[in-house]
């Protein structure tokens, strides 16, 4: 059930990708900011935010598969570089977000009912940290789940290697899946537009997704709050990609 006692708007998913996160440029300023962006949007809205590994957690990755290690091994090193991102933006922010971020989807829709934000990395082998927000936002029945990302919403092409490529608007969740299941596999360490089994997860639960930019905060900013924003909206069950 949704959080009580938090004002009237219903809860909000955040997930920051981990090239969001940490991109190597004034990332001490960005996530000042986006600590600051947080508290004052969580004051009225109970808000999760779920942080990724990014680079780093890939190069762990790329060094243990060398190593030989399995795929849930791979996976566990991923999960722990996405907690320390989780303690530091949890740290920034200070109560009364939880300084040890929940480590399950039930930890965190507990932890929410009392403390707004709440941050937290990955969970368990097999689910990505846009996996682990679809799932609590399924669970908090939020108003919707927003993709903090390192490109400003969905393509039709990948934008930083193809010119000219369109970012769409608006698409309904059975268009996005077909992209999601051609540009996925289930290899730790992966980069898409959001996680197979989450998108798959917010479809059917009928939850929009929004896509930005997630070092644009005054854009983020208005897509957690529901407002227009610049970016993709994915909802529905009728009509392509516009």
């Amino acid at each position: 059930m949704p959080p009580r006692g938090r004002g009237s708007s219903p809860p909000v998913v955040v997930s920051v990708g981990g090239s969001v996160f940490l991109s190597g440029e004034d990332d001490a300023k960005y996530l000042q900011e986006l600590s600051d962006l947080l508290v004052r949007v969580g004051r009225s809205t109970p808000l999760v935010v779920t942080v990724g590994g990014g680079r780093t957690a890939r190069a762990y990755i790329r060094l243990g598969r060398a190593l030989g290690l399995t795929d849930v091994e791979l996976d566990e090193l991923g999960i722990d570089v996405t907690r320390i991102h989780a303690r530091l933006l949890a740290g920034r922010i200070g109560l009364p977000t939880p300084s040890h971020p929940p480590a399950s989807v039930r930890e965190a829709v507990e932890a929410v009912r009392h403390a707004s934000p709440v941050v937290l990395g990955g969970t368990e082998p097999g689910h990505t940290t846009d996996a682990v927000a679809a799932l609590i936002a399924v669970r908090l029945r939020a108003a919707r789940v927003v993709n903090a990302t390192d490109v400003d919403g969905v393509y039709d092409a990948d934008p930083r290697t193809t010119p000219g490529a369109r970012r769409w608007e608006r698409s309904s969740w059975p268009a996005f899946l077909r992209i999601v299941g051609a540009t996925t596999s289930d290899a730790p360490g992966q980069r898409f537009p959001f996680d197979r089994l989450g998108a798959e997860a917010l479809a059917r639960a009928g939850i929009p997704l929004a896509v930005v930019a997630g070092r644009d905060l005054g854009n983020l900013e208005a897509a957690i709050g529901g407002r227009p924003f610049v970016g993709t909206l994915v909802s529905g069950q009728d009509g392509g990609p516009t």
